[in-house]
């Protein structure tokens, strides 16, 4: 597994894995509307995947609101074919991200990818790109019972700071927050 830049060399994986039952947004209205904008403009939709100042469409949240972006970064997990995702998001204006935005890193590896290391290999290859961009740390949130992702987290030297409650918004429930220094 590598991280890619994504591109068009590289979109038909993207594509196939909504294909084959990815939701990107988790949502297959969602998913619809990324191969509708993926088939009609692929470019515009590759300029979403590095977006420092927030200039594209806002965010659709899992409760079907929408957000305004903030600075975002990502790459895409590559094995031959699209596993996963990551990336990295900031504010545009002071230091502290908007509360529906669950940490600095997300990352997501496609369901039949899962239980082969991609999301702990893809957490370490990505955290020099944070500390590229100025980050003295970054902090990670995941939900309460994904223990996965708490191991991928630990393993990249994760420090576990606070047990919280998500907003509504981003489906509520029990999640914990990790901080990686850098």
């Amino acid at each position: 597994m590598r991280l890619i830049t994504p591109s068009l060399e590289y979109i038909h994986g993207y594509r196939d894995a909504i294909k084959r039952g990815w939701f990107p947004d988790g949502t297959a209205d969602g998913a619809a509307r990324t191969l509708s904008q993926i088939e009609s403009a692929p470019e515009s939709f590759l300029k979403r995947f590095d977006d420092p100042q927030g200039e594209a469409e806002p965010v659709r949240l899992p409760d079907g609101s929408f957000a305004p972006r903030v600075g975002w970064f990502g790459k895409w997990m590559w094995d031959g074919e699209f596993s996963g995702r990551i990336a990295l998001r900031w504010p545009l204006e002071g230091t502290q991200l908007p509360d529906v935005f669950l940490g600095h890193i997300a990352y997501e590896v496609v369901p039949w990818k899962q239980k082969r290391g991609y999301a702990t290999e893809a957490l370490a290859e990505f955290l020099p790109e944070a500390r590229k961009r100025g980050f003295h740390f970054v902090e990670i949130v995941t939900s309460a019972d994904n223990l996965a992702s708490q191991l991928v987290i630990m393993a990249n030297g994760g420090v576990f700071v606070e047990r919280f409650q998500k907003l509504p918004v981003n489906g509520g429930g029990e999640a914990f927050r990790y901080r990686i220094d850098l």
